[in-house]
């Protein structure tokens, strides 16, 4: 590895330019995502951000500009590599088989790193039950970090929502990301599940070395744990700062947060 490479950006998102028809949906983004930093992404409705996440999960093609994870350019990988390169990601809207259970769908993220081949797994030969025993190993792992044991073999669908929540992040993390891709964490939570997410981000980023990347609109979660934010408005860069610095941006304040003082609350 070149002596330079850890000063490098993880993720570096430049000149990204989105069309749909006559609707420009991100219009010249540029921003990077460092190493171990948690990144916020606001903006208002409409603004970009879910465009820019589904990009970036190769969902959608970029018309201009280019993406690059730890060096590789995105745009040359096909979508089901996205995940085994080492990109996770929830959803705003839960993506979980409902009807398998907790242990069964995080396995499927897990999975995401099962190379042996489909020759390999038709014939049984070892190459497939190794891969087999780390994908449950990972599995496991995820499910330990988000305190799930309890319901590991529950149905997904007899389980509380804020659990829920729980169990895409866990499947989201056994694919052994370096990058993690949150979108709206917070929906849906109650006060007291809200209260704790915070922490559980913080926790994990530092548990597993991991970069966050955080679509949120709850800002007094988005300003309490983020090192950086970028913001959005009309598929425009905005704003892009610490967060004392996207806090107290004018264009931030006209576009979406309303006044200093709701922001500070």
């Amino acid at each position: 590895m070149n002596k330079n490479d850890g000063d490098k950006p993880l993720l570096q998102v430049d000149n990204v330019s989105v069309r749909f028809g006559g609707i420009v949906a991100l219009d010249g983004v540029s921003f990077d995502v460092r190493r171990g930093e948690i990144r916020g992404l606001i903006g208002p409705n409409g603004a970009g951000k879910s465009t820019l996440f589904n990009c970036l999960s190769r969902l959608y093609r970029c018309d201009a500009g280019q993406i690059r994870f730890d060096g590789r350019l995105l745009s040359n990988q096909p979508r089901h590599r996205i995940a085994a390169l080492g990109v996770g990601r929830t959803f705003q809207n839960l993506a979980l088989f409902r009807t398998m259970t907790v242990r069964e769908n995080v396995l499927l993220g897990a999975h995401a790193h099962h190379h042996a081949g489909f020759l390999a797994d038709a014939l049984r030969l070892p190459s497939s039950g190794r891969a087999e025993r780390a994908a449950r190993e990972r599995a496991a792992r995820g499910i330990e970090t988000l305190r799930l044991e309890a319901v590991a073999d529950r149905i997904v669908a007899d389980l509380p929502f804020g659990t829920q929540k729980r169990v895409e992040l866990a499947r989201a993390l056994a694919c052994g990301p370096s990058l993690l891709l949150l979108d709206e964490p917070a929906c849906g939570l109650n006060h007291e599940e809200l209260d704790g997410l915070g922490q559980l981000i913080l926790d994990i980023r530092q548990q597993l070395s991991l970069t966050v990347l955080l679509v949120e609109h709850h800002m007094g979660l988005v300003m309490g744990i983020c090192d950086r934010i970028v913001a959005l408005n009309f598929g425009r860069k905005i704003a892009d700062g610490t967060p004392a610095e996207v806090r107290n941006h004018p264009e931030v304040i006209r576009a979406y947060l309303g006044d200093s003082e709701e922001v500070a609350a």
